[in-house]
């Protein structure tokens, strides 16, 4: 890995744009698990020029699961464009957060009786003889909004250690990691691990008929890097299908207001440097300036190369 100075030190959260956030919230803190931490409306020029939305009038409800967060945007003054009815896992817009569960069984059986849209037939143990994931047992579905979504557990030799420690009853965990669907590994690490920092912490190819099962794609093969900030915590998985291969490239004409929109809220040490690093490796910016939010915070809003957005940010004011 090349040498970084001014890098992402750990994912703050993974924000949704919805249609209904109050009944985002119900779902989100009734099926999984959540709870309420903030609740605000933000406007103004400079959330506008952030998202380059505008008159961007976007009420956020931040929710907290273990130490991860979410938030639930939604914009009260422009209309949304729906998450198409047909998307599949290999879509590059694809992208799910997985919620960490104590018991798969269990969390399945609470989950079923939620309005959600099943992706797996069921529930799924990947393979032993998968070095990198055997024994892992997975769900994916989608929300009320049809953000794809996956429930995870780990078996005692699998995952960050702070999964197999005490949670008392809680069956619900926390987010292990948001996974992207993208077209090119290689393009992909030069963003993740070479521009902003993070370190690979595994590889490995998910396929055989589990994963078929799971992601709902005949004879499914996926090569999957896992990558995480400095700090560890929540990471990015880059999940490249190499059967059926790459599915459809995000549309031009969604932006932040639409419902695809998912952007992983990333904390970095020197945003003015990586700015500058990523717009002379030509990155694609959506905000057209380096902005102060009222959280008296810095941000920039740009996407990957497959299109998905990454919000920088510094941290609090102290």
């Amino acid at each position: 890995m090349k040498s970084v100075n001014g890098k992402v030190q750990k994912v703050r959260a993974i924000g949704l744009t919805v249609s209904h956030i109050d009944r985002s919230q119900s779902f989100y803190t009734e099926a999984l698990g959540f709870r309420a931490v903030a609740d605000v409306t933000v406007e103004g020029q400079e959330y506008s020029d952030l998202h380059n939305v505008a008159n961007a009038k976007i009420r956020i409800v931040t929710l907290q699961l273990g130490d991860e967060r979410i938030k639930l945007m939604q914009y009260l003054n422009s209309e949304s464009i729906p998450i198409p009815i047909d998307s599949r896992s290999n879509d590059l817009w694809f992208q799910h957060f997985a919620i960490v569960v104590r018991d798969m069984t269990r969390a399945y059986e609470h989950l079923k009786a939620f309005p959600i849209t099943p992706t797996s037939s069921a529930p799924q143990t990947i393979p032993p003889e998968n070095e990198t994931a055997g024994g892992v047992q997975a769900f994916k579905f989608k929300d009320p909004d049809r953000h794809d979504l996956e429930l995870i557990c780990f078996p005692p030799d699998k995952g960050q250690k702070k999964w197999h420690q005490s949670h008392d009853d809680r069956l619900f965990l926390g987010i292990d990691h948001s996974a992207i669907a993208i077209a090119n590994t290689e393009q992909s690490l030069h963003f993740y691990q070479d521009l902003l920092g993070m370190e690979v912490e595994s590889q490995g190819v998910n396929w055989r008929s589990t994963q078929a099962q799971l992601d709902n794609l005949p004879n499914a093969k996926v090569q999957i890097s896992s990558l995480r900030p400095a700090q560890g915590g929540l990471g990015v998985e880059l999940l490249d299908y190499l059967v059926p291969g790459t599915g459809r490239p995000f549309p031009t004409a969604w932006k932040s207001n639409d419902i695809a929109h998912v952007q992983a809220e990333l904390v970095v040490d020197n945003l003015q440097q990586i700015v500058d690093r990523l717009q002379q490796d030509g990155v694609q910016s959506v905000s057209s300036r380096l902005v102060q939010t009222d959280s008296d915070r810095q941000a920039y809003l740009v996407k990957d190369p497959n299109g998905h957005s990454i919000l920088l940010t510094t941290d609090e004011v102290t």
